[in-house]
C-alpha cells in the first residue's frame, strides 16, 4: 500500500471512530494513534471540516461526491485511482476517496429475453393500364 492510500485509510478509521460508526474498546487511544500518522497540515483541514458537523473525508462514487453530491473532474479521480496525491472536493472541501471496486458480473442472457424480430413488408408493385 502507499502513502497516499495508507494516508487516506487512516483519515478514513479516524472517521469513523469519530462519527462512532466503528465499535473500538480502545477507541481514544486508537485515534490518537491514528492523529499521530497523519500529517498537521491534512488533519487541520480535516479538523475544520469535521467542527462544522461534516464528515471531514467522503467517498467518490460513479465520479461524484458523495458528500455534496457534485460531479468530481476526471483527473481528480485518475489521481486518486493511481495514488499519486490526496485530492479535494473543489465544492464541498472534502477528502476523497475511491469507492471499492466491485467485481463486475456478467449479464447472463435470459432465452427468450431478445425481442421478436420485425419482419418487413415487402413494396408490391401495381402496373396500372
Amino acid at each position: 500500500m502507499n502513502a497516499v492510500n495508507e494516508l487516506l485509510q487512516n483519515l478514513i478509521k479516524l472517521q469513523s471512530l469519530e462519527f462512532g460508526e466503528s465499535k473500538d474498546k480502545n477507541a481514544e487511544a486508537t485515534m490518537t494513534e491514528l492523529r499521530a500518522k497523519i500529517p498537521s497540515q491534512i488533519l487541520a483541514h480535516y479538523d475544520r471540516i469535521v467542527v462544522k458537523g461534516k464528515k471531514g473525508i467522503t467517498m467518490v462514487r460513479d465520479q461524484v461526491c458523495t458528500g455534496c453530491h457534485m460531479r468530481v473532474p476526471i483527473g481528480a479521480i485518475m489521481s486518486l485511482k493511481h495514488g499519486e496525491d490526496i485530492q479535494l472536493c473543489e465544492s464541498c472541501g472534502r477528502y476523497l476517496y475511491l469507492a471499492p471496486e466491485t467485481e463486475a458480473v456478467p449479464a447472463v442472457p435470459v432465452a427468450g429475453s431478445k425481442p421478436a424480430k420485425k419482419t418487413r413488408k415487402s413494396k408490391k408493385t401495381v402496373l396500372v393500364v
